[in-house]
């Protein structure tokens, strides 16, 4: 009877061998692709945050000089600024936007579809196109805005080219930019909500206010904070927008973290000054989405 059991053993031994190759080789595109675009890059960049690389000339080793140099620099301390402005901007309008655009999409209205999918479209459009897009529309001189505003006899505004309404101007569309996907990930939690809750408020009487604030939002907060931690993770590395629309202008009324590192890395030549720049930020996100981990925990959210 062993003699009969074992091949059979074996035959399985040696079929579970192939499906684990066979496993690995389907992995290892992944694997060679995460390891060369991210982990190698990852590790090289904190490398040369140690030191003056300047993509020209040998590196040398200079320690902690680059991160203790940024914390006295006005400039990172500026572009830091800017960058926590146009998140605070973009984060809670934004979702606040988006929950109030699901619920209506949530409705039985006509052409309902056709309006999910008009809100969907800056989404899959490019952000240097938009952005382009907006930039004629800001434009002082032949801008619709301005246009819009002359209808109702009132004076032309600068937009992106003024210092207090750069960054306003920015982060409008920024939020009109990201309203889609928000609105998408919103708009599958609340239909994940069962009816069967909206049934008996509405047996109780409830006003749809009532049930917005009492059922909607409640049950709507894990994807609520799911859109949040996305959101705040996206406005921290905002460049594209910033880039095309304002160059950090006025008067670098606008420049955020990710383009001041964009300057230092391929306009002066300061490579490891820039990696010390990216590797603050990157400590910084990684802090905020705990923090909100951990407030959304102890709300046993």
């Amino acid at each position: 009877m062993h003699s009969k059991t074992s091949p059979k053993k074996h035959r399985n031994k040696t079929f579970s061998k192939q499906e684990t190759i066979a496993g690995w080789l389907f992995l290892l595109p992944t694997i060679i692709g995460f390891l060369v675009f991210t982990a190698v890059p990852f590790i090289m960049s904190f490398f040369y945050s140690l030191t003056d690389a300047d993509g020209i000339t040998t590196p040398n080793f200079v320690g902690l000089d680059n991160y203790i140099n940024l914390l006295k620099e006005p400039d990172f301390i500026n572009a830091l600024k800017n960058t926590v402005y146009y998140t605070l901007g973009v984060v809670p309008i934004g979702t606040f936007l988006a929950i109030i655009v699901a619920v209506l999409l949530n409705q039985k209205l006509k052409f309902v579809n056709l309006y999910r999918s008009a809100i969907f479209i800056p989404v899959i459009v490019s952000t240097v196109s938009i952005s382009m897009v907006w930039q004629w529309m800001y434009n002082q001189d032949y801008g619709l805005l301005n246009a819009f505003l002359g209808v109702f006899g009132l004076p032309p505004q600068a937009w992106i080219a003024s210092q207090e309404l750069a960054m306003p101007s920015v982060i409008i569309m920024s939020i009109w930019k990201g309203l889609g996907f928000n609105t998408v990930i919103l708009l599958a939690g609340i239909q994940g909500i069962s009816p069967s809750i909206y049934e008996a408020a509405d047996i109780d009487g409830a006003s749809p206010i009532r049930k917005f604030f009492k059922i909607t939002l409640p049950l709507l907060r894990p994807t609520t904070m799911f859109v949040l931690i996305i959101s705040l993770i996206n406005a921290f590395q905002a460049f594209d927008q910033i880039y095309i629309m304002t160059k950090g202008g006025p008067t670098k009324a606008t420049e955020v973290v990710v383009y001041l590192i964009y300057m230092n890395a391929f306009n002066f030549f300061k490579q490891g000054y820039a990696s010390a720049m990216a590797y603050i930020l990157f400590i910084i996100i990684f802090i905020a989405s705990i923090v909100q981990l951990k407030i959304s925990e102890s709300n046993n959210i």
